[in-house]
C-alpha cells in the first residue's frame, strides 16, 4: 500500500493509505481527544471530540473516520476547535446527570478527565432530569442509564469483538438510549456476562455489579472464613496502588485478606491444578478412544456463549467445573471435614479477575457440597476498594503465605491466568502420563501468544493433537461453526471470553485505552516469570494436589471426584438461541 505526505499541525507525516487522521496524528505524537473513539473498536466518529480543521475545507470533519490523503493539510489546535470541542463536552455532560464524587469511575473517568482539561465550570446547557434507571438485575453487570453519554462503544464490543449484540441504540433526539433489546433488564438478555462493557465504558455507565455490601454482611457473620485468590490478581491489582501493570504482589493480597478477617487464604492456582489433573484425564481418554472436540470449561462467559449460542455443541465441553468452583467445593468438604465444620458453617469468597464469576457462583447447581461451594464475589477492583476502605496501606504490608492444605499451585496452575495458559498447563500433564517420560522443555510456546485465535499440533507419544486456543468470543464463532459442520476437527479448544484471557477480565483494573494492549502484554508476561519462579512447574506434581487425591478424591474421574469437581451444562432458553 502506497503512502501519502501530509501536514499536521506543520509536522510532516508520511502514512499509508487507508490510514485515518487520527492515527497518523498519533503516529506523529500529536495529541487529539477522543471519547467514543477505542483502539481495539470500529472508528465510530459519534462524539465528534476528535474534530479537526482540513485546508480547503468549510465544515470540521472528525478525525477518526477522515481518511488521509496526499497533501492534506491537517490542524488539530485552533481557536475554533477548541471552542466547538468544549461546547460538545458541554452537551455530554448536559446529558449525562450524575453525581461524580458517589461513581465508581470517579477520578478514572474518562468523560471527567477530558472536562478538566476544557476546564469546564459551567455546563451553559439545560441538564437532562435524571431518568433514575439502574439496572441491578444482573448478578454481574449493572447499568446505570443517566451515566450513559451515547459513545456506543458497549454496542461495539458487544457485537462486533464478543459477537453476542446485547445493547443497541433505541429512540431519537433526547430519547435516544443504549439498552438491550426491546429494552429488557440485563437477566432476560443473551448477556454471558464476560465484562467487556465494563472495560471499554468511559463512565460509570456499565460496572460490575457491587458485592461489596454482601462482603461485609458476610465478614460480620460469625462463620468460618475463607478466600481464593484466583491467579491473575496477583500480576494486576498492583495497578490499582499506583504499581506498574505486572507488578506481582501475591504476598501482600494474602496479608490484606487475613487483616480483613479471614480465617484462611487459599490460592486458585491450586484447584487450577486440580483442573488440570482432572481435564487431562478426559484429554487422555478422549484420545485413546478416537474422540474430538474436548473444549475446556474454566471460563463461566464461554459456557455462557455455548449454553446460549451453540446447545448443539454442549457435549462436546469438558465436564470439569472451573477451578473457583472446584475450589469451592473442596473447602466446605476436604478442608471443612479437617477442621470438623459443616458446609454451611464455612463462607468462601473468591477474589476473581471476572464478572462471569459472580454469575457462576449463583448457577443452582454448583453446591455439591450441600450448600453454595462459593458464596461471594469480588472482582479485582472491588478487593482494592475493600482494602482501601479498610485502611490498609497495601504498599508497605509485609509478604505472607498461602495456608494450607490448599495453598500450594504449581507453575502450571499460574498459567491460567493468561491465554493459552489452560492449554500449556495440559499439555504438561498430558504428555507425561502418556509418554510415562519426563518433559526435557517444560515450555509449550507454540501455544503462547496474544492473536485472538491460533492454531498449534504437538505430538504425544506418536499421536499428533491439534489443537485450537480463541480469546474474545468474536474469535471462536468461526471455529465452532467448523466444527459444527465438519470443516475442522480437534482434540483441545481453549476459549477465554476475554482478551489475553483472565488477565484482560471484566473485572480487571481498567487501563487507559492507549495503554491496554503493553498492559495486557505485561501481565502475561508476569504470568509466565511466576511460572518459572516456583518450585514445581507441573500440575501432577504438586504435593498438595497428591494429598488430596490420596486422602480424598481417590483418582482422576473417580465416583468422588465426578461429583464433587464435574457438572453438566444445559442449553439457555434466551433469544440467544
Amino acid at each position: 500500500m502506497a503512502d501519502v505526505n501530509l501536514t499536521i499541525d506543520g509536522i510532516k507525516v508520511s502514512a499509508p493509505e487507508g490510514m485515518t487522521v487520527l492515527e497518523a496524528a498519533k503516529k506523529a505524537n500529536v495529541r487529539i481527544p477522543t471519547l467514543c473513539n477505542d483502539p481495539w473498536l470500529e472508528a465510530y466518529g459519534g462524539c465528534r471530540l476528535c474534530v479537526v480543521e482540513v485546508e480547503g475545507a468549510k465544515n470540521l470533519p472528525a478525525s477518526c473516520v477522515l481518511p488521509v490523503r496526499e497533501g492534506m493539510a491537517v490542524k488539530t489546535n485552533t481557536p475554533r476547535l477548541r471552542s466547538a470541542r468544549t461546547e460538545i463536552l458541554k452537551l455530554i455532560l448536559a446529558a449525562h446527570p450524575a453525581d461524580c464524587k458517589t461513581c465508581e469511575k470517579h477520578g478514572h473517568c474518562e468523560l471527567q478527565t477530558l472536562s478538566s482539561e476544557f476546564n469546564i465550570r459551567d455546563f451553559g446547557y439545560p441538564v437532562r432530569e435524571k431518568r433514575h434507571y439502574l439496572d441491578e438485575s444482573s448478578p454481574s453487570i449493572t447499568r446505570d442509564y443517566d451515566k450513559c453519554i451515547l459513545c456506543g462503544r458497549c454496542v461495539r464490543v458487544c457485537r462486533d469483538r464478543q459477537t453476542v449484540a446485547v445493547y443497541d441504540f433505541v429512540n431519537r433526539g433526547g430519547d435516544t438510549a443504549v439498552t438491550p433489546a426491546l429494552q429488557k433488564n440485563m437477566k432476560d438478555t443473551s448477556c454471558v456476562s464476560c465484562g467487556q462493557c465494563t472495560i471499554v465504558c468511559p463512565t460509570g455507565s456499565a460496572i460490575e455489579t457491587d458485592s461489596v455490601d454482601e462482603f461485609n454482611k458476610l465478614l460480620a457473620s460469625g462463620k468460618h472464613l475463607v478466600a481464593q485468590v484466583a491467579p491473575s490478581i496477583r500480576v494486576s491489582i498492583g495497578e490499582l496502588f499506583d504499581k506498574p501493570p505486572g507488578t506481582v504482589m501475591t504476598g501482600k493480597i494474602v496479608t490484606a485478606l487475613k487483616r480483613l478477617g479471614f480465617n484462611a487464604v487459599f490460592d486458585t492456582n491450586t484447584a487450577a491444578d486440580l483442573t488440570i489433573l482432572e481435564e487431562s484425564a478426559e484429554l487422555l481418554d478422549h484420545i485413546k478412544n478416537g474422540k474430538t472436540r474436548l473444549s475446556s470449561s474454566c471460563c463461566p462467559a464461554w459456557i455462557n456463549f455455548i449454553e446460549e449460542f451453540y446447545p448443539d455443541l454442549i457435549p462436546y465441553l469438558s465436564t470439569c467445573k472451573s477451578p473457583q468452583q472446584m475450589m469451592g467445593a473442596m473447602i466446605k468438604t476436604y478442608y471443612a471435614k479437617q477442621k470438623g465444620l459443616k458446609a454451611e458453617d464455612i463462607v468462601v469468597v473468591s477474589i476473581m479477575p471476572c464478572t462471569a464469576k459472580k454469575m457462576e457462583a449463583q448457577r443452582p447447581e454448583m453446591n455439591s457440597s450441600g450448600a453454595r461451594d462459593v458464596d461471594a464475589v469480588l472482582t479485582t477492583r472491588e478487593l482494592a476498594r475493600v482494602i482501601k476502605q479498610a485502611g490498609i496501606d497495601f504498599n508497605s504490608l509485609p509478604d505472607s503465605q498461602f495456608d494450607g492444605p490448599l495453598g500450594i499451585g504449581s507453575g502450571a496452575g499460574a498459567l491460567f491466568g493468561t491465554t493459552g495458559g489452560v492449554t500449556e498447563a495440559a499439555l504438561r500433564t498430558a504428555y507425561e502420563k502418556l509418554t510415562g517420560k519426563p518433559l526435557e522443555k517444560l515450555e509449550f510456546t507454540q501455544v503462547r501468544g496474544s492473536a485472538t485465535m491460533r492454531e498449534a499440533q504437538v505430538e504425544l507419544d506418536g499421536k499428533k493433537i491439534k489443537i485450537v486456543i480463541t480469546n474474545t468470543l468474536g474469535a471462536i464463532r468461526k471455529v465452532l461453526e467448523d466444527l459444527r459442520c465438519g470443516k475442522q476437527e480437534y482434540q483441545f479448544v481453549e476459549v477465554m471470553a476475554c482478551p489475553g484471557g483472565c488477565i484482560g477480565g471484566g473485572g480487571q483494573p481498567v487501563p487507559p485505552k492507549e495503554e491496554r494492549d503493553e498492559t495486557l502484554r505485561k501481565r502475561a508476561q508476569a504470568i509466565y516469570d511466576v511460572d518459572k519462579s516456583l518450585p514445581v512447574r507441573k500440575s501432577h506434581e504438586n504435593p498438595a494436589i497428591k494429598k488430596l487425591y490420596a486422602d480424598f478424591l481417590g483418582a482422576p474421574l473417580s465416583e468422588t471426584a465426578k461429583k464433587y469437581l464435574h457438572t453438566g451444562y444445559t442449553p439457555k432458553k434466551g433469544y440467544g438461541i
